[in-house]
């Protein structure tokens, strides 16, 4: 049975990134395994091309059997977050370390592949950088440079670490007021779920079902 790996950058447990991913793969109907990479060492790639004749990296860690994991899969589900407005560092970690996949036979090439973004930047605030956007580039383009089949990104709404920290109205530097508005504060922005939007759980189904509709393209 074909098989679609998805993959979460987020390191907070649960997170609303985890469950969007976890939906996507859902909704694709077919045998799925989710990875936090949280749980993994990966180091990022040093560019020394010593994996260009073993399609295997030199940095023995946990990126090792994940780029396998990666190989084996049918399709690809990423992922991530955007602390200061890029891709997270640990899902860029885990893109690099893939590169040993492409040497001379570019085993992730026709593959299906897709982004799940969460960002907590308001995407109509055009005062502010378009993070959620460049999140999905970063991903975008890893698999266009892979020769992978992009079939779509899934951005959710997220949640400033400044809602949780216990100071988000007193401090300075609170990103609420920086995000929503002088006006604004911890109730009045409150916790953003993925179960609440409503957009972005419908979103999530028809991104798993066109992983599905790729994938039986690919084997048509």
């Amino acid at each position: 049975m074909k098989k679609v790996l998805g993959v979460s950058g987020s390191p907070v447990a649960n997170s609303n990134t985890d469950r969007a991913v976890m939906a996507v793969l859902e909704a694709t109907g077919l045998a799925t395994e989710f990875v936090k990479l949280v749980d993994y060492t990966v180091a990022p790639c040093k560019a020394c091309l010593g994996c260009v004749e073993t399609n295997r990296c030199v940095i023995n860690d946990d990126g090792i059997p994940l780029a396998e994991k990666v190989k084996a899969a049918d399709a690809l589900v990423i992922g991530g977050f955007t602390p200061y407005s890029s891709l997270d560092s640990r899902t860029k970690a885990f893109i690099e370390r893939l590169y040993p996949l492409r040497h001379n036979h570019g085993f992730m090439a026709g593959k299906p592949g897709a982004a799940v973004i969460t960002s907590c930047v308001p995407e109509d605030n055009k005062q502010l950088p378009p993070a959620a956007e460049m999140g999905v580039n970063s991903l975008v383009f890893y698999m266009m440079e892979e020769g992978m089949k992009f079939v779509g990104a899934l951005k959710l709404q997220g949640n400033v670490p400044c809602v949780r920290c216990g100071y988000g109205d007193r401090c300075t530097m609170s990103g609420i007021t920086m995000l929503y508005g002088p006006m604004a504060s911890v109730d009045s922005v409150g916790i953003k779920q993925f179960e609440q939007q409503a957009i972005q759980i419908d979103g999530a189904r028809e991104l798993g079902g066109k992983i599905a509709e790729a994938i039986a393209a690919t084997a048509g």
